[in-house]
């Protein structure tokens, strides 16, 4: 896998993302350039540090940013957040009712299932983004659809694929897949994957992609870290961070990511949903992160702005007079499920 470690993060090698205006200066260190999908990548002369070199433009006032390598959460971290365990069918009947309401998924894309097997936005999201069916996260995004779907009934999946079946993705995927968004924004946007960057400051040009998308609201998961670092595009300040709570929804989950900059928590252990129909698994599973907490926020969200705009649905719900806190995780959203 095309990986590295750079300090305490991980980044594809020798690849740095940057806007057009830096390239004249990054000359003399590239061996070739790609652009497309408001991403302009630099690929760089062998045995250039991408951080090195992204700390130089920036001094002289570029965006640039290393191509950081974005996990799937529940990925690397051990304990019930690694791997999904085959579960029980749950039963729920989609109901009738249509909301007008979009919420858009990146992640592994999702596979077919009962849950929304008549549903109009499947066929399209199966053409988009198909399933990636190998792997070990590969039927992450089926999961966190299922939570959506139970939380938000009636609303429609926006899906884009930019994570493989072993939940790995980068940064250049992500921002591609946010510039195909901007002709059709969602008005939920759910990000159960990020990672640490080299610096442990914000991404710009991932964060740029996101402010593009102005009237949409972004959930994204605060990680499986255990720690306070910073967790992208969770630490970003136009982002909802959401962290974990256990079963009791009463305590942090033990593996999750906590601190100032986590805004909202919802159960994250042993939840239930949707999955792939393969091996010991019979279409359902039972799975623990901070990337399904991020699901039941984002459902919970997109339910409530059914009749009302999704920023004012958000800002309800955060709202610090009418919701119950956990320290160093935000307002606790209960889980309907």
């Amino acid at each position: 896998m095309d990986i590295e470690s750079a300090g305490h993060a991980l980044i594809r090698p020798g690849q740095l993302l940057t806007d057009r205006g830096a390239l004249s200066t990054a000359a003399r260190w590239t061996q070739a350039v790609s652009e497309g999908d408001g991403v302009c990548m630099v690929h760089l002369s062998q045995g250039v540090d991408p951080c090195e070199l992204t700390a130089e433009l920036r001094e002289h006032g570029f965006r640039a940013s290393p191509n950081h390598v974005l996990t799937g959460q529940p990925l690397f971290f051990g304990g019930p957040a690694s791997r999904p365990f085959p579960a029980e069918p749950v039963h729920y009947r989609p109901g009738r009712s249509r909301s007008e309401v979009t919420v858009g998924l990146l992640d592994t894309g999702v596979a077919g299932h009962r849950w929304w097997a008549d549903a109009d936005w499947y066929e399209q999201a199966a053409e988009d983004a198909p399933d990636a069916v190998e792997g070990a996260q590969a039927g992450h995004g089926t999961f966190i659809a299922g939570l959506l779907a139970r939380q938000a009934p009636g609303a429609s999946l926006q899906v884009a694929r930019v994570l493989d079946g072993e939940g790995v993705g980068d940064e250049a995927a992500v921002i591609r897949a946010l510039h195909r968004m901007r002709g059709r924004p969602p008005q939920v946007l759910n990000l159960s994957f990020g990672g640490h960057t080299f610096d442990d400051r914000p991404p710009p040009l991932l964060a740029d992609a996101l402010a593009e998308l102005s009237d949409t609201v972004v959930v994204a998961c605060a990680g499986n870290t255990a720690s306070d670092r910073p967790f992208y595009p969770a630490a970003l300040g136009s982002v909802i961070a959401v962290g974990a709570v256990d079963s009791s929804e009463r305590r942090r989950a033990p593996y999750s990511a906590h601190g100032s900059w986590v805004d909202a928590c919802a159960r994250g252990d042993w939840v239930t949903s949707s999955f792939l129909e393969q091996g010991e698994f019979a279409g359902y599973a039972t799975w623990s992160g901070t990337s399904f907490a991020t699901a039941v926020v984002a459902g919970t969200i997109a339910a409530a702005a059914h009749d009302r705009p999704a920023r004012q649905a958000a800002d309800e719900l955060l709202s610090l007079r009418e919701t119950r806190q956990i320290p160093d995780l935000g307002v606790l959203v209960p889980s309907s499920l």
